[in-house]
Order: structure tokens, then sequence, then C-alpha cells
């Protein structure tokens, strides 16, 4: 077994992940190696990583082998394992791209959010297919310190709370998950993004990411934030029969989200590969414990 292993460092404005290839699915990583990694001092340091597998090779991919040959096995910063990343799927077409693994046009790459359409553009940018939000029913509130707000549920294949707020200030440090209620809103955690207006279809935005906190970006963030922004803004793309495009700037860069009339969306920005290197294999084993 070779000591080192092979790793990339890749970026969607700047949501920064660190992307593992293993085709074979041979790598054990446990949520302690993951976190090892992504720390920012100890380790290469990333809010995620984008473990590069082969669907066949993979038991939640298998039956999506089919129509995606490769599948991006996300897990968190801390190592917990999620359903869908936008940004990493930008990036992990970019590093498909960047390995020989795929070429300028469309691509499907499977996640355990379903199979996701990406487009590789001439000019740098991705585009991914999102599919369609869910809004579930009920009222939900989000707070920071002694302020509340009301938050739009929207679920991007993983779960969301949007709320829109004056001043991005208002959210604090995002450090610590933002309380929600009702408590049974959310079972398994949730994204929150605070979003302030900037202009017409044009918003900015903060985000809280169950598993890593304050994040530079949130793909699937963005996307629920345009869906919500269309909704108050009574330009629903299913009753007014025209797409809805938003521009959402957040602390990395900007986003463009557009809400098609079936309810498809689509999120374009630019992905990155920044470096690739090794990993000792046993100072991996060592940290994770």
């Amino acid at each position: 077994m070779s000591t080192r292993i092979a790793f990339l460092k890749g970026h969607g404005t700047e949501n920064d992940f660190v992307i593992l290839p293993d085709p074979d699915n041979a790598l054990d990583l446990s949520p302690a190696a993951v976190a090892a990694l992504c720390d920012r001092r100890a380790g290469i340091g990333g809010d995620g990583v984008l473990h590069v597998v082969r669907s066949a090779a993979h038991p939640e991919a298998r039956g999506m082998a089919a129509e995606a040959e490769w599948f991006m096995d996300y897990r968190n910063g801390d190592g917990s394992v999620a359903e869908m990343c936008g940004n990493g799927v930008r990036v992990f077409a970019r590093y498909l791209q960047h390995a020989g693994h795929a070429t300028e046009g469309d691509l499907a790459i499977a996640t355990r959010g379903g199979v996701k359409t990406v487009h590789l553009a001439k000019d740098g940018d991705v585009t991914v297919g999102m599919g369609r939000a869910r809004l579930p029913e009920g009222d939900v509130e989000v707070g920071v310190g002694g302020r509340r707000w009301p938050a739009r549920n929207v679920n991007m294949g993983n779960p969301h709370a949007v709320a829109f707020v004056d001043d991005l200030a208002h959210a604090g440090d995002l450090l610590s998950p933002p309380p929600f209620s009702p408590a049974d809103a959310y079972p398994d955690g949730v994204n929150v993004e605070f979003v302030a207006d900037r202009g017409p279809r044009h918003v900015a935005m903060r985000v809280h990411e169950r598993g890593s906190g304050e994040t530079r970006s949130c793909g699937t963030g963005a996307c629920a934030v345009a869906v919500a922004a269309a909704r108050r803004d009574g330009v629903d793309p299913a009753v007014t029969g025209t797409p809805a495009t938003y521009t959402v700037d957040v602390p990395g860069g900007t986003l463009v989200i557009t809400e098609h009339p079936d309810g498809e969306v689509e999120m374009t920005g630019p992905a990155v590969i920044v470096a690739e290197g090794e990993i000792d294999r046993e100072w991996l084993e060592k940290a994770a414990g």
C-alpha cells in the first residue's frame, strides 16, 4: 500500500474543498479523518471533502451508475455526510475536466441528492442543474442574539431556512448554528441564509452551513435564496410562465441562479483547482484516531 494519498484543493466562490480521487472507493474516510483533512491549522483546510468515486464502486451510487459514471461522496468539514453541495458539484466537475475524465459540454454527476446535470462552458463558468426546490409547509423562525426573523423553509436536496434582513451584520459571527423554531422543523439540522436586498433581482447573503459554520459561499443556499426571493417578489415562474433569474452575492463572489417554469433551478458560477499534492497516509491514520 502506498504511503501517500493524492489530493487536490479547489474552490467555487471561495467555498473550498479537499478533493480526494478514489475511483475504486478504496479509502476508509471516517468522520475523524475528514475533520482532520479540513482542519485549517493542523490539516489541509476546507469547508468539506469531495471524495471522487466511480458510481459503480460505491454502494450508495450503484443505482445511478447507468446515468452518471462518477459519484460525489460529499462530506462536511466536521466529517458528517451531506446530501448535496452546489459549489462542490461545480468543483467536482472542474476536477473531472482537469483529470481528463470530462470535456467542455454536458456531464452527469451522481450525488446523494440524485443525478445532477452539469455544463462546462468555454469561459470557465460551470452551470449545474440543481433540480426542483421543495417548499415544506409551516412557519419557521430563526434567531441571532435577541433578534428573530421569519424564515422560508426551502429544500434543495438539503434543508435551508432563508431569512430576509435589513443588514447582513445582524447575522452575527455565524460560528454557532442559529437557533430555529419549531424544534421539529429540521430534525437533522439546517443551513441558515441571511439575505439583504442589493437591487432588482439582486441580493446578498451570508450563510451558516450545518457541519461547517459560516462559509464563503453555499451553492444550494444561493438557490434556496433565489427561490425564496422569487416567492416574496411575486415572480414564481410556475405562475408567471417566465424564468426568474437572481444575482446572489456571497462573501466569496457571485452566483447567478435561474428558476424555470417547470421548477428546474440552474446555478452558474466559477470553479477553480488551485493546488495538488500528496497526503502522508500515516499522518491521516493517526489523525483519524
